[in-house]
């Protein structure tokens, strides 16, 4: 009897430690499953980047896309290029200077000890002398991170010789054997040398990795690699006009009397030319009225002896000889397209011309008067020899 119990007992124990084995089990597989699944997940990623690798290695990448979406080189910092940077493909190479070494690995090793730069001779772009530096190592310069570093700096002894500010539009360009086409990174404004700036480059120009590995297609005929650079200079302008108004006007008063007014038979009178703030001016009359005006009214219009189409301010005027009491009209205007003068055509009523209460006709006589407040001028410049001066004045054209 007690041998059949010691015997059920020791049953429910094996029972219970299945029990929590099989417990165990169920839980471990639990969290493994995700592990499991992420495993597969990077197989898959890097299937499908091999895949990119053969196709474009292959020149056959989709919609002839020369960058790969998901690829990246092991180790290195991805840095974006700024808006100011762009990218592009082409086959036309570089119009100013181009670098080829017949072995990439092997010169960025021989330049370690040379400060960790590739300087190449002087060339001339522009009637100025550069220098095109590569940087192919890590973090040379620093913040380079894992990437090539291209400069270009100017001589200064041409800066010297002309001191002046110098702008150029840059591209650098790199040379894929692979789809026989360069790689090209430009700054989308010009840059700015002169004698306290004379280097300019872009730091991060591509992952030294695509230059090390054939694979990547920059790398060819045994490690040869190209880089390149064009140089458009961007001459600044020579030529320009400075528009502004002229108030101070020195004589701005002149006088017209015209006599036997009532025997006027000729369409239009112009006075004699008369200065006022170093310009020549005249007056023209139609007694008679012009335009819309004929037959009802005085036109009145100032002109410019040297065709002068500025904005002007003044006020024309006929005398009031008997009490003072002037009628006049102000003008501020560009100048009358029909007339090329600043005026009106129905300045004053014949009516008012004949009330001799008005005292504007007196002893057949009638007193015109201008006075000019303001007119605008251009002054056109030239730069030549870096001296500034003006050829003419005026508004003319």
């Amino acid at each position: 009897m007690f041998s059949e119990e010691k015997k059920s007992k020791n049953y429910g124990s094996i029972f219970l430690y299945c029990f929590f084995c099989f417990v165990l089990i169920v839980e471990v597989a639990r969290f493994a499953k995700p592990y499991y699944n992420l495993q597969n997940l990077m197989e898959t990623e890097a299937v499908v980047e091999e895949g990119f690798l053969a196709l474009e290695d292959s020149e056959k990448l989709p919609c002839r896309l020369l960058s790969r979406p998901s690829v990246s080189v092991p180790s290195q910092d991805q840095q974006k290029l700024s808006q100011a940077v762009t990218q592009d493909t082409r086959t036309r190479p570089p119009n100013s200077y181009c670098v080829k070494f017949q072995s990439f690995i092997t010169m960025a090793k021989q330049v370690k000890e040379n400060g960790g730069k590739y300087e190449s001779r002087p060339f001339s772009v522009g009637g100025y002398n550069w220098t095109f530096i590569i940087y192919p190592n890590s973090d040379i310069p620093s913040g380079s991170g894992g990437y090539i570093s291209l400069y270009l700096r100017i001589d200064n002894s041409t800066l010297i010789t002309n001191p002046k500010d110098v702008y150029a539009d840059i591209t650098f360009l790199a040379y894929k054997g692979s789809t026989d086409k360069y790689q090209s990174y430009q700054e989308t404004d010009a840059q700015r040398f002169h004698l306290f700036r004379q280097q300019w480059g872009q730091i991060t120009f591509l992952p030294i990795a695509y230059f090390e590995n054939p694979g990547y297609g920059y790398s060819f005929d045994g490690g040869s690699v190209v880089f390149g650079v064009d140089i458009n200079i961007v001459k600044p302008f020579e030529n320009w006009e400075v528009f502004s108004n002229e108030q101070n006007i020195r004589d701005p008063i002149f006088e017209w009397r015209l006599t036997k007014f009532s025997t006027l038979f000729k369409d239009s009178y112009t006075s004699g030319s008369f200065s006022s703030g170093g310009r020549n001016w005249a007056l023209k009359l139609y007694p008679n009225g012009v335009g819309n005006a004929t037959g009802n009214s005085l036109s009145l219009y100032l002109l410019s002896e040297s065709n002068d189409k500025g904005y002007v301010e003044a006020k024309l005027r006929v005398i009031d000889q008997i009490q003072s009491n002037h009628f006049d009209k102000k003008v501020a205007a560009w100048p009358n397209a029909t007339e090329n003068g600043w005026g009106f055509d129905r300045f004053l009523p014949f009516a008012d011309i004949k009330n001799t209460s008005k005292g504007y006709l007196v002893n057949d006589t009638l007193k015109l008067e201008v006075q000019i407040f303001s007119f605008s001028k251009t002054d056109f410049f030239s730069h030549q020899s870096s001296v500034f001066f003006p050829i003419s004045y005026g508004d003319s054209i």
